[in-house]
């Protein structure tokens, strides 16, 4: 074993000294030489570390054999799933190399199906198993993360030792188990903090146990009477006149987010009462007390990283999966969305790249640890090579001063934080959060416009970003605010002791990164630039997203469904049955009528407020006593100019698009049939309103059927489709209001025109088209001349 000196560098060099008292197990050779021969069993493949991993070793370790567990997704096997990962960029070479996926996985990998804690029997030839897999969100329910960080910990450890064990009870073999954790199991702790277990007298069964029986409890709380009827009553506000589906729907979606809020918070609560700053690194560090109390036969190292960020060279500079801890602070001081930040400017954060991570966690593997004593490794930069906030934001803003984000055409200029302190920045944000709801509340009595609906996109921007600095600044903020000092003094040791053929392609020694070049060359740039491309192209396409696409014949029959007022025409039903009464009454009359009706429109708009339908029958009574052929005629002659002076040039280019490709073209409209008559012909479908009539064809203010409103359009629609073999999934609808939901997400292509506020937000969240079509003088040529 070698003992050569290890070499501390750096300010926190005084934190904690390597010392000759305990050595840790060095290296002797060439990895691809120790490892050579060995069986690995990867936990986490799928995931950011054990992705590069498992890259990792079948570029450097050819004599290395592989197994990987992997849990089954829906249908998509295991096998599958890691065919589907070896087509990714990164496994490319070897891909090639091996003829194609299924031969580089059939050849190198063997896949076992399984799932944490339901660990399936594992291969009796192991030697090392590297537990990469757990839940690394930092807000997880608590129920989760017990039972992905603990007993799923518990399970493979138990089946590890079981298939390493002979009949009669001894082991023939000792598997080395490698198990992947965080430097941040430490809590809440400040100082020094050395590479070895953590003093506490938590007891991590009692709290697994207590943390599984709260989603049963919660679960409970959730549907008692009282809980259910305030999630109701917040889905009916939003979603009544859309109708009781929709809104079941919406209470029971909000009933599944509060279960699962309240079981973060607990965890949250839970993790902080007993010294950790949040329930994964609380459960985490249960999850190392798993280890230590049932490895005592095996060999144990526990890795611990710090924020793991993207590779500085392998498999190429900057390779990232998805965004870290950092990145999202990252992100919104480029789109000048961060104009300060709580941290103080001193404070360390201790970021590695995930490459030093993945080569330090081989080099682990290949040690030879003594039995029933867990090593433990910290890989992290803040010991030898502190990278402070302060040092972040010169680097981010060096960087976005030389390449600033273009955001709707324009560079965002680099702010400059000056660190006022966690206090200030706490005031601002509740300020900043009850100007929002009086925005909110103001917005509820604003009538529909442009301006309206700018507004409401505002609003909803503004939403976002304090719900995210709400967000960031609680989960982090013990983060932002950490004074931990991880001592790597065993880590650098093993560092030091790797071959000289080996240390170009596995070193992990942190004090070497220069954090000008990772940051402001390597990292920055990896995250900022896939962003960047999206926001261009976004940029150029406008705000219409791929459900208003350009058409063309399907070989499935479709439709193309248009709602009526508000949609194809800039109308209502009130309007329009002023426009079909008032010339015939004598101007005193039309005054008197039009008192009457201005009068109900208190009534009517709380109606409509709570059920469209019912608003609709209330403005139709009023149609009593009128002959139905009377208001046809009415409506074919005086109210033909007043119709089509209300249609929309860009919906009539669009029906008149719809059809030329072979579509069904369909009106599906509460309004009442005669108001659809001038426009029949642009229809293969009409479907609207039926004004009942005595047998004398005077109308009787009621109608033959229920209106055709909210859920009552999207069952006509999957009927009629159903019926006659239209494929929904490709067909389009069109509407402007909330109440047209339901028949907006029963197609695949759906159009929000106009909105009002409630749908232009769902059609913000659900990512659809949402187009303005005003009405033009140029509509008359589209019109079929009778």
């Amino acid at each position: 074993m070698s003992t050569r000196p290890v070499r501390r560098q750096g300010p926190a060099a005084t934190f904690g000294e390597y010392h000759a008292a305990h050595l840790p197990p060095l290296l002797e050779g060439r990895l691809r030489d120790l490892l050579a021969g060995q069986k690995i069993l990867l936990t986490g493949v799928t995931g950011f570390i054990g992705e590069q991993l498992l890259w990792k070793i079948l570029t450097e370790l050819p004599d290395t054999k592989v197994a990987v567990l992997v849990r089954r997704k829906g249908s998509v096997t295991a096998h599958e799933r890691v065919v589907s990962l070896a087509r990714k960029k990164i496994f490319k070479p070897l891909v090639e190399a091996a003829g194609g996926p299924e031969q580089l996985v059939d050849d190198r990998i063997e896949v076992i199906e399984g799932d944490l804690p339901h660990v399936p029997d594992l291969p009796c030839d192991l030697d090392v198993l590297i537990h990469c897999a757990g839940d690394v969100s930092f807000d997880p329910p608590i129920d989760e993360a017990f039972k992905t960080n603990v007993l799923g910990t518990q399970a493979l450890i138990g089946k590890l030792i079981e298939a390493c064990t002979d009949e009669d009870g001894t082991l023939h073999r000792i598997p080395h188990y490698v198990h992947i954790s965080t430097a941040y199991t430490a809590g809440r702790r400040r100082g020094a903090i050395p590479e070895e277990a953590h003093a506490h007298g938590v007891d991590y069964e009692a709290e697994t146990r207590h943390a599984l029986s709260l989603k049963e409890h919660i679960e409970t709380q959730s549907r008692t009477s009282e809980q259910l009827t305030a999630l109701r009553k917040q889905a009916e506000r939003q979603h009544q006149q859309a109708g009781y589906l929709t809104t079941a729907a919406d209470t029971e979606r909000r009933r599944a987010e509060w279960v699962k809020r309240k079981l973060v918070e607990a965890g949250t609560e839970r993790a902080r009462s007993l010294g950790w700053t949040d329930v994964y690194t609380f459960a985490k560090a249960m999850g190392e007390r798993v280890v230590a109390d049932l490895t005592s036969t095996i060999k144990v190292s526990i890795v611990r990283p710090a924020i793991v960020e993207s590779s500085l060279v392998d498999p190429f500079p900057g390779w990232i999966e998805g965004f870290k801890m950092a990145d999202p602070i990252i992100l919104a001081y480029a789109r000048g969305e961060l104009p300060e930040f709580p941290a103080s400017p001193d404070a360390v954060i201790d970021i590695v790249p995930c490459d030093h991570v993945v080569n330090a966690i081989v080099a682990v593997a290949a040690t030879e640890p003594e039995i029933g004593r867990p090593e433990y490794y910290h890989s992290n930069s803040g010991a030898r090579n502190p990278l402070t906030f302060r040092g972040v934001h010169d680097i981010c803003r060096a960087y976005f001063t030389a390449h600033p984000f273009i955001r709707n055409g324009e560079p965002v200029p680099a702010v400059t934080w000056k660190f006022p302190g966690a206090a200030p920045i706490e005031k601002y944000l509740a300020l900043a959060e009850r100007a929002h709801a009086v925005g909110e509340r103001l917005l509820s009595f604003a009538p529909r416009s442009v301006r309206t609906r700018e507004a409401a996109i505002a609003l909803d921007k503004q939403a976002e970003q304090l719900a995210f600095f709400r967000k960031y600044f609680s989960l982090y903020g013990e983060y932002l605010q950490s004074e931990l000092h991880f001592v790597d003094d065993s880590t650098l040791a093993l560092h030091q002791s790797l071959h000289p053929d080996d240390v170009e392609h596995f070193s992990f020694d942190t004090g070497q990164i220069d954090w000008d070049h990772y940051l402001g060359e390597v990292h920055i740039p990896a995250i900022i630039n896939p962003v960047q491309r999206l926001e261009l192209a976004r940029t150029r396409r406008g705000e219409r997203s791929s459900t208003y696409k350009a058409l063309k014949p399907s070989p499935t029959p479709v439709l193309a469904v248009f709602d009526l007022d508000g949609t194809v025409m800039a109308t209502n039903v009130v309007e329009t049955y002023l426009w079909a009464t008032l010339p015939d009454l004598p101007l005193t009359d039309q005054v008197k009528e039009v008192a009457k009706v201005a009068s109900h429109l208190p009534a009517y708009l709380a109606s409509l407020r709570r059920d469209r339908g019912n608003f609709l029958r209330q403005v139709y009574r009023r149609y009593a006593g009128m002959p139905l052929d009377e208001l046809n005629a009415i409506v074919d002659t005086r109210m033909r100019p007043f119709i089509m002076d209300r249609l929309a040039h860009d919906a009539l280019t669009r029906i008149q698009e719809h059809r030329e490709v072979g579509h069904t073209t369909v009106l599906l409209t509460g309004a009442v049939r005669p108001f659809t008559r001038p426009i029949a012909d642009l229809f293969d479908v009409v479907v609207a309103a039926e004004l009942s009539t005595d047998d004398q064809g005077v109308c009787t203010g009621f109608l033959d059927g229920p209106p055709m409103v909210g859920e009552t359009r999207s069952a006509w629609l999957r009927q009629y489709a159903t019926l006659h073999g239209y494929d929904l999934a490709k067909s389009y609808a069109y509407a402007d209001s909330h109440v047209d939901l339901p028949m907006l997400t029963a197609v695949g292509n759906p159009v929000v025109v106009s909105p009002d506020v409630g749908l232009l937000r769902a059609a913000r969240q659900n990512g659809w088209s949402v187009v303005d079509w005003p009405v033009s003088a140029e509509r008359r040529r589209f019109l079929p001349q009778r």
